[in-house]
């Protein structure tokens, strides 16, 4: 067993195109969200959404062009641009590693092919593993390379697979993450048809209201998330930047409603409880967590009582955010961008705030309402929770190099 460690990453979200833009913007509490531009959206009941800014095209071009953009679906284009900059992050020169050892995981529920986009190349682009296998064909690696598909959790499925990889010996190295690009027609009225999403379209930037009164559903938000996960002792024998280490995991699920939660956040909270006993860690370790957070009425209702029922009283002292309040729900890419969000959380101490919060009496945690804040996080939990009765909840701490590691590591002059 070995030590699973964060060494690079990348998101792509409503917010920028790099992981510091988007950071930047969560720290200070601007919204993403604003009417949508891809199409005319003028006659459905949602009309705004958390898409990628306006310049994603013009930048994509650094890294894909011609005919191998043309073959990719909106969402794979947008994961591969976010996947060759997560390794550049990560310093990583993939001819000193094994490429058997070195493998892609990419969570993904379609590529967000759409009626209005170009028909050429439909089969690559619809292939539900296309993500993986372009970063695959790209870095020309060798070990396995797919796609994992949970609904709203599937990136964070994706990291969990990723974990045990390295964790149990099978893999040195994994380009892991999501992506998502559900701001087309078929999506807006899919979800309207199942009245999931927000209409509270007079003001965009305030209709993302997670754990707040009068939330009235979600919103629809685009982007990527990737991580360059890697073992403890290829991370320190490359000399590669380390964040943060993925301590654990758990995934469950609830078997109870195709699209609800089982009540009063039962599954929400069995699966939190089992994530911090898979990983070892005492509730009180616990400073922060990164909510599900949808601004939905059941989600976050149901959040809140699951934290209550895992941490008891404390539950009052943990700071929780919402990142889906200032870029939407990203739906197959959550995971893995509220992952890479709390990595930063915990790697710089530093909270972003839920905007847009208005106290509803029945939810009275601290969920860092409007400003972010500085505090020391050990540990955090990542929650994503999907409509099937998926939930995978991430446990992500600060890292701590493992003492047998550090003695080879000095014994061969690292610093």
């Amino acid at each position: 067993m070995t030590k699973v460690v964060v060494t690079g990453f990348e998101m792509i979200t409503a917010l920028g195109l790099t992981w510091q833009e988007t950071w930047h913007h969560l720290l200070a509490g601007r919204s993403g969200i604003g009417p949508i531009r891809r199409f005319d959206a003028s006659s459905y009941a949602t009309r705004m959404a958390g898409e990628v800014p306006e310049s994603f095209d013009a930048y994509a071009t650094q890294f894909v062009k011609g005919r191998r953009a043309r073959q990719m679906a909106r969402a794979v284009r947008i994961g591969y641009v976010c996947a060759r900059r997560a390794v550049e992050e990560s310093g990583v020169d993939f001819q000193r590693l094994d490429r058997d050892r070195c493998a892609v995981i990419m969570g993904m529920v379609d590529t967000g092919h759409s009626a209005i986009d170009d028909q050429s190349f439909w089969i690559l682009k619809t292939m539900p593993h296309a993500l993986s296998a372009w970063i695959a064909l790209d870095f020309k690696l060798e070990g396995p390379n797919y796609a994992v598909s949970a609904a709203c959790a599937s990136s964070a499925f994706a990291i969990a697979q990723a974990y045990d990889a390295i964790h149990w010996g099978r893999a040195d190295l994994v380009i892991v993450g999501g992506a998502s690009a559900i701001v087309n027609p078929e999506h807006v009225a899919g979800f309207g048809e199942l009245q999931a999403l927000s209409t509270a379209n007079a003001e965009p930037t305030k209709a993302s209201r997670p754990f707040s009164r009068g939330r009235d559903g979600f919103v629809m938000g685009e982007g990527a998330g990737v991580l360059v996960l890697e073992s403890e002792a290829s991370a320190r024998k490359r000399g590669a930047p380390i964040w943060a280490e993925i301590v654990g995991y758990a995934l469950t699920s609830e078997s109870y409603n195709i699209m609800a939660p089982s009540k009063n956040g039962e599954g929400m909270a069995k699966t939190m409880a089992l994530a911090l006993k898979n990983s070892g860690v005492a509730p009180a370790d616990v400073h922060y967590i990164n909510a599900h957070g949808t601004s939905t009425a059941f989600n976050d209702l149901y959040e809140t009582l699951a934290i209550k029922t895992v941490f008891g009283a404390r539950a009052y002292g943990i700071p929780i955010s919402s990142t889906k309040s200032m870029i939407g729900h990203t739906a197959a890419a959550a995971g893995s961008i509220e992952a890479i969000v709390t990595v930063l959380s915990v790697a710089q101490g530093r909270i972003h705030p839920t905007v847009n919060y208005e106290p509803d009496p029945e939810l009275d945690l601290d969920y860092v309402p409007e400003k972010s804040r500085e505090h020391a996080i050990r540990v955090a939990l990542s929650n994503s929770f999907g409509f099937g009765g998926v939930n995978a909840v991430l446990v992500i701490g600060r890292y701590e190099p493992s003492c047998v590691d550090a003695r080879l590591h000095e014994g061969e002059g690292g610093s």
